[in-house]
C-alpha cells in the first residue's frame, strides 16, 4: 500500500480500485498521515525494503551451493552491515 500524495483528491470513477483509493485517501485524511503510517506498517516496511537494498549492495547473488553455506554467506554479509 503506498501512501497518496499529500494533495490527492478522490477519484470520481466506481471501480474497486478507486473506492479503496478513496476510503485511503478518508483514513489518512482522518488520521492524519504520520499516525496512519504507523497504523498500516507501512514505515516498517519502508525500513525493511531499505535494509534489503543495502543487502544487495554487497552482491545480488550467493556463491555457495549448498543451503547451510548460503546460510552463512548471508550471515556474513548481515555482520558486515551491522558494524
Amino acid at each position: 500500500m503506498i501512501p497518496p500524495r499529500k494533495n490527492a483528491k478522490p477519484w470520481k470513477d466506481t471501480k474497486i480500485s478507486s473506492l479503496e483509493r478513496n476510503e485511503l485517501l478518508r483514513t489518512v485524511k482522518r488520521l492524519g498521515r504520520r499516525l496512519w503510517k504507523k497504523w498500516s506498517g507501512y514505515h516498517r516496511r519502508s525500513l525493511v525494503e531499505t535494509k534489503m537494498h543495502c543487502i544487495k549492495l554487497l552482491g545480488d547473488k550467493l556463491m555457495a551451493r549448498s543451503f547451510p553455506s548460503q546460510v552463512n554467506e548471508i550471515h556474513a554479509r548481515v555482520a558486515v552491515l551491522n558494524r
